[in-house]
């Protein structure tokens, strides 16, 4: 009787926002298994891993090189030329890198995902795989769940570094400094304040990815149309939780560092 004084939409959010944590539940149940199916999960850090490294390594050059080209003349008319490789660095790592390539991952790996369990529920793979004994949960979800959690931080740390030298790319575009100076520069600016929490909240941003990606697949509908909004809502819905971490990430960083 209560639920029927709120809309349907309303009741449907609070629905599938039940049916996702008890789907995290069932994860987090699952990965202390023993019985741990390693040959998947390094196949799924191959897939995740060296098949999105073309992509991040041509987003990470052209988000260094955008960024020092575009900040360079600002800091010209300041007088400050010299900030500018430890300003990219900065910036590179706290935010600009782990944000853009989560971003990237969501639609590459979230829909990779959501698209493959997609296929396998409508076609009735994961139900065969219950009825002769295999834990699909166990094989399916929680291989790619932590697959991407590792994967995707390590895709950043390697898209920072190249970003970094897209920076410097985008740097002697204009102007001559050479590698070694750049890195210098760049690298004396930053701490271990600003890698730290980048690297702990790639490791959210990662299994938000998984998570959704899986949870979207694993429940798509019965016809084969289904396969196409479970993709492109494991997109939509992985992105918005990686800004709405990352937001998350970025209060919880400023009052540690006051």
């Amino acid at each position: 009787m209560m639920l029927s004084l709120f809309p349907p939409q309303v009741v449907d959010f609070f629905v599938s926002v039940a049916d996702f944590f008890l789907f995290l539940c069932r994860v987090l149940k699952e990965g202390f298994s023993r019985r741990f199916e390693f040959r998947e999960f390094f196949r799924q850090c191959y897939q995740i891993g060296y098949k999105t490294l073309p992509l991040v390594s041509v987003t990470g050059i052209i988000v260094g090189l955008v960024m020092a080209i575009q900040s360079r003349p600002v800091l010209l008319k300041f007088g400050a030329a010299t900030m500018l490789p430890g300003m990219v660095a900065v910036s590179i790592i706290r935010e600009m890198g782990p944000a853009f390539i989560a971003l990237i991952c969501a639609g590459k790996v979230g829909s990779s995902m959501g698209a493959e369990l997609g296929s396998m529920k409508v076609t009735e793979q994961i139900d065969a795989m219950e009825v002769s004994s295999t834990n699909p949960m166990r094989f399916l979800v929680v291989t790619r769940v932590l697959a991407a959690t590792l994967m995707i931080p390590l895709l950043i740390l390697y898209a920072d570094a190249l970003a970094i030298w897209g920076s410097w790319v985008g740097t002697n575009l204009q102007g001559d400094v050479t590698l070694h100076l750049f890195f210098t520069q760049a690298f004396k600016a930053v701490g271990f304040r600003d890698l730290i929490p980048a690297v702990i909240k790639s490791f959210f941003f990662g299994g938000v990815i998984g998570l959704v990606g899986c949870y979207q697949g694993y429940h798509a509908g019965r016809g084969t149309e289904s396969v196409g909004k479970a993709a492109n809502a494991a997109v939509v819905m992985a992105s918005l939780l990686v800004v709405l971490v990352d937001a998350v990430a970025v209060q919880i960083t400023d009052i540690l560092v006051k």
